[in-house]
């Protein structure tokens, strides 16, 4: 019996004695007169506050209905998106491009959580080799954060994919804010056309792209970063590499 029933139990057949009525009877409300309603509150009060412990029980067992609820919407939002998730055409892939299990994360440049993850994704796929990485350019941490996206988005389509890997994680290292000085300067120093690419930050294709990652991510209710779609499930927030293992571990086991 779960926590809350053994509550409503204990408390009904105390206010079953009290008012001289059946157990069963107790638990029809509406044929109860004032005062048997009036005993039987007092007698759940009075139950609550001999068995607290009761409470925390019920507390638990309903945030686990109500993460198990979560699992099961993110569950079916996956399913229904999975091929924009997993291939979208236009996000950069790296991993193993032929991996059994794909993982894709949502990120911003400006978000300490994402740099946390960044050591942590490559020491997975490293350590795995059977993974396919996907990245999704997710800007939300305002204008820099833009800027920061467009610039190594504009960067794949003119300069190819690893470029893009390598502006993807200079951009991870940066230490100072975002800008077109700072931009300018990383270009530079990998030695890209910096004009070109600056030019293209502004296009379309860029804008659209983006607009789709971010219409993508609504459509998971993912509003913050970093954010994991690892296989089938919904992961929120920064993950280790030995926790991503555990996962990955689990939907291979399951796809077996």
């Amino acid at each position: 019996m779960n926590p809350l029933s053994r509550l409503l139990s204990g408390a009904a057949f105390a206010a079953a004695l009290t008012c001289g009525a059946l157990p069963a009877q107790a638990f029809d409300i509406s044929t109860m007169n004032d005062a048997e309603r009036e005993a039987f509150g007092a007698e759940i009060r009075s139950y609550i506050l001999a068995n607290p412990e009761l409470i925390l029980e019920a507390v638990n067992l309903l945030e686990q209905r109500q993460a198990a609820a979560e699992a099961s919407r993110d569950e079916a939002i996956v399913a229904a998106n999975l091929q924009e998730i997993q291939n979208d055409g236009y996000s950069w892939v790296g991993g193993n491009p032929e991996g059994d299990i794909t993982l894709v994360e949502f990120m911003d440049y400006r978000c300490g959580y994402c740099r946390k993850a960044a050591p942590e994704v490559e020491k997975l796929l490293q350590a795995d080799g059977n993974i396919r990485f996907v990245v999704k350019e997710f800007p939300i941490l305002g204008e820099a954060s833009v800027l920061a996206s467009r610039f190594a988005v504009a960067t794949k389509h003119l300069a190819g994919d690893d470029a893009y890997k390598q502006v993807h994680d200079a951009l991870m290292t940066l230490g100072s804010e975002p800008n077109e000085v700072t931009l300018r300067r990383l270009g530079q120093g990998l030695s890209l056309d910096v004009e070109a690419i600056m030019t293209h930050m502004n296009s379309d294709q860029v804008t659209e792209e983006l607009r789709r990652t971010h219409a993508l991510a609504q459509a998971l209710a993912i509003s913050g970063t970093p954010s994991f779609v690892l296989g089938d499930e919904l992961l929120r927030g920064f993950l280790p590499a030995d926790q991503l293992q555990i996962i990955v571990d689990e939907q291979r086991n399951d796809n077996s």
